[in-house]
């Protein structure tokens, strides 16, 4: 496998500490998934999906046949099942991510059968396993499922015949996606069984690259792209690299975000970067216009010069051309020497001049003159002196109605209109909230020496929700709020976060345990918590008073899953202490350490 189609460092990374030894997991029934289903999210408001932080989109079958069909007739079958095993690739490598996030406090292979049950849960198939069997610091993996009720081969086999060739395209690279990111190394899953081959049911199997040996070069080449070369002749545009969540933002002073509206504004940024062009920032108080000042200035030739900023509307109307363009000793009582004013501090580098709508009408003509020769004058003073200055301009009303009310000089808003920027409001780039919030978690952490772990799901829900009035600036409050009042090593709830009047008017609705669309309401989002969420209890509990009530469509109740839980119950009522835990539930304390190993569970004794 080449270097490119191996996961990035930073997934490496990401992965939990892994305890030594290996995993086996032969069951062929998947873990309860409440806490999954509890993920997923439908706002009538705003027509968006969701599944934790991720925006989904909820299809017919029938349309993804008809576009499978299309694509072999126009394409032929390879590069056709190329691109859905991509599709699927990435698809289960942000599930893998999720995993993490919704059950990182549980065993590893738990965790890892986030994947198969999410596969269930967006509709693509029902999978059973059959053997599981991994260990991550090893690098080894066997994973055998089988799938029933594929959505794939239903619609292949609508179009196409019984064939010779499996049809599961998009659904092996979910795997092989998911188990690549989870692993840290290239995991293959092949297709050794199909219904479009004939068979009851497809199986697939997965081992690692290198373990496949030669016989995985065949499928690998549906994962990697086709060479530029193979492409048909045409003009090519450049592609944008599509940054993971942890690598959307390598520094506080870089913009955050990866929804569409603010790739845009950044393509835009970066367009105009390289030139000596005036640029206006436009957009509403708080969306960030200084921020992407400040990276256009970092693209531009003129980074290693200086980048001044000047807030038009904090600086006091009689001072505001001193501020501009400087002052000369004499001109005013008080000025006893010569200052230079931000044109001249600027030069040679960039200036920002924020909320410009608001400077005086003689501010206005002398910064006109400026723009256009390159020259000023200081406050009290006759001689000329030329900078080399580029200028940021950004504004939260709208210049053209202030030129029309006679406010704002026609010819100024020309010189500063070369290349306008709109930068939507947060309400308009709702998949940029979850970055957001976890940049600002981790800022704050270390500002205030807090430990501070993340959000509670209501929290998120909370968030994605709020129509967020103030952007970007009042959610970075409303994080920081949220921290001081969280208590340490736990984490945000909502009453912590909307904590200061603010009013969340939005009903989502969501799934329940039992699969079914209920509302959810904005005082469910709000209410002070009584208790701990306990997705497993719950969800544990749920099942097995269904199974001791006989109910007739009771789901499966493990023993093992329930043993699980009362460990790990039995563990927190002790403090830790392994010995009164084992008290608690009546067994010695060898066979309270051995049943915790055999799990993966912390323990006093490691």
């Amino acid at each position: 496998m080449s270097a490119e189609s191996k996961p990035p460092a930073s997934s490496r990374e990401r992965l939990p500490v892994a305890p030594k030894g290996k995993f086996e997991f032969d069951k062929t029934r998947l873990p309860n998934f409440a806490d999954l289903m509890a993920r997923l999210h439908f706002s009538t408001t705003d027509g968006r999906i969701w599944l934790d932080d991720q925006r989904m989109l909820l299809i017919h079958a029938r349309s993804l046949g008809l576009l499978r069909r299309e694509m072999i007739e126009t394409l032929g079958f390879d590069v056709a099942r190329g691109l859905m095993t991509r599709l699927g690739y990435h698809a289960g490598a942000y599930d893998a991510q999720l995993a993490r996030k919704v059950r990182s406090k549980n065993t590893l292979q738990t965790m890892f059968l986030v994947g198969p049950q999410l596969h269930c849960l967006e509709g693509v198939g029902l999978s059973e396993l059959v053997k599981l069997e991994f260990d991550v610091e090893r690098g080894t993996h066997y994973g055998e499922f089988v799938w029933r009720t594929p959505v794939e081969d239903e619609e292949h086999i609508r179009y196409f015949s019984i064939g010779a060739e499996p049809a599961c395209w998009m659904q092996i690279g979910y795997a092989s996606g998911f188990s690549t990111e989870f692993m840290g190394r290239p995991i293959l899953y092949r297709e050794v069984e199909c219904q479009a081959m004939g068979h009851s049911a497809c199986r697939i199997i997965g081992k690692t690259v290198d373990e496949w040996g030669e016989g995985a070069a065949e499928d690998l080449r549906f994962i990697m792209p086709p060479p530029q070369t193979d492409l048909p002749d045409r003009p090519r545009q450049q592609l944008a690299v599509i940054l993971p969540p942890e690598a959307a933002c390598t520094r506080d002073l870089d913009p955050v975000g990866i929804s569409p509206n603010f790739n845009t504004v950044l393509t835009m940024v970066r367009r105009v970067a390289p030139t000596q062009a005036t640029v206006l920032f436009l957009g509403e108080s708080g969306v960030g216009k200084e921020v992407f000042a400040r990276t256009l200035h970092r693209l531009s030739s003129r980074a290693g010069k200086p980048f001044v900023a000047l807030n038009c509307a904090a600086i006091p109307e009689h001072l505001v051309e001193s501020e501009l363009f400087g002052v000369e000793r004499g001109a005013y009582t008080g000025a006893t020497q010569n200052r230079l004013g931000r044109f001249e501090r600027a030069n040679g580098g960039t200036l920002f001049l924020d909320e410009i709508g608001t400077l005086t009408s003689i501010a206005q003509g002398k910064l006109l003159r400026v723009l256009q020769e390159g020259e000023l004058e200081r406050l009290g003073d006759t001689q000329t002196r030329r900078v080399d200055v580029r200028v940021i301009a950004a504004t939260n009303v709208d210049l053209r109605e202030e030129v029309k009310q006679g406010r704002f000089r026609e010819d100024l808003f020309f010189r500063l209109n070369v290349f306008p920027i709109l930068i939507p409001p947060l309400r308009e780039r709702h998949e940029d909230i979850p970055l957001l919030m976890d940049h600002f978690l981790r800022k704050f952490n270390a500002k205030h020496g807090r430990s501070v772990t993340g959000f509670t799901q209501r929290a998120v829900d909370a968030m994605l929700t709020y129509r967020w009035p103030g952007n970007i600036r009042e959610l970075e409050n409303v994080v920081e709020r949220g921290l001081i009042l969280a208590s340490e090593d736990g984490p945000i709830d909502t009453p912590q976060l909307f904590a200061g009047g603010e009013r969340i008017g939005e009903n989502l609705f969501t799934v329940d345990r039992k699969g079914r669309l209920v509302q959810r309401g904005a005082n469910d989002l709000t209410a002070t918590a009584k208790e701990p969420e306990r997705p497993d209890i719950d969800g544990l509990s749920e099942q097995f008073l269904d199974l001791l009530a006989e109910e007739q469509n009771a789901q499966t109740c493990s023993l093992d899953e329930i043993e699980t839980v009362l460990l790990k119950r039995a563990v927190a009522r002790a403090n830790g202490n392994v010995a009164a835990a084992a008290r608690l539930l009546g067994i010695t304390r060898a066979q309270m350490v051995y049943r915790l190993k055999s799990r993966g569970l912390k323990h006093d004794c490691e």
